[in-house]
């Protein structure tokens, strides 16, 4: 089982980049009213058959060649259960996929969100053909970031340039604090 929630979004986002994914959304929410962290993963890439949705949760069903088991959702799945959560999926040909897992955020078996900041940054900078729209709320208040805008504003200019790369990394950290006030989930 992966450690951090931020690990299985790396986990799944990767899964939508080889499902021809070209846009990525990510959305975290957490309220501590509702005591609980939803994380949510939309994509635009290839989508599933009903009988690969019949099967996701399977852990000895794959779609890879280079393994015989699937572990990233079945895992998730327990993951979300244990915490008096969820995990829902929808797909569709040719449209995409959504993920949705719930998570109680005060249950001792939560596994931590970990450091989201580095997953989204590290998408970003490793797949820059790729557009990514992530959105971190907490309690109410939220920030975006939308690669979209960004390549709007750079032009040719890759993500990767020191600057444009030092910028994203601390885009996300200073909003992700102003609007968490730096609390660990």
């Amino acid at each position: 089982m992966l450690p951090e929630i931020s690990l299985n979004i790396l986990d799944i986002a990767n899964n939508s980049i080889r499902a021809g994914a070209n846009l990525i959304k990510i959305e975290v929410r957490i309220s501590r009213e509702s005591d609980i962290l939803t994380v949510k993963i939309t994509d635009n890439g290839c989508g599933m058959t009903d009988e690969h949705m019949t099967k996701v949760s399977d852990p000895f069903f794959t779609t890879r060649k280079t393994r015989n088991v699937g572990l990233g959702i079945p895992f998730l799945k327990q993951a979300t259960e244990s915490t008096g959560g969820d995990l829902s999926i929808e797909s569709s040909l040719c449209k995409g996929t959504v993920i949705n897992a719930s998570f109680g955020l005060s249950h001792i078996d939560r596994m931590p969100l970990g450091d989201i900041c580095s997953t989204i940054y590290t998408l970003i900078l490793a797949n820059q053909d790729i557009d990514f729209l992530y959105i971190y709320e907490c309690d109410g208040k939220e920030y975006q970031l939308d690669t979209r805008d960004i390549r709007q504003i750079l032009g040719d200019i890759r993500f990767d340039a020191p600057e444009v790369a030092g910028f994203i990394r601390n885009y996300l950290k200073e909003n992700q604090w102003e609007i968490d006030g730096g609390n660990s989930f």
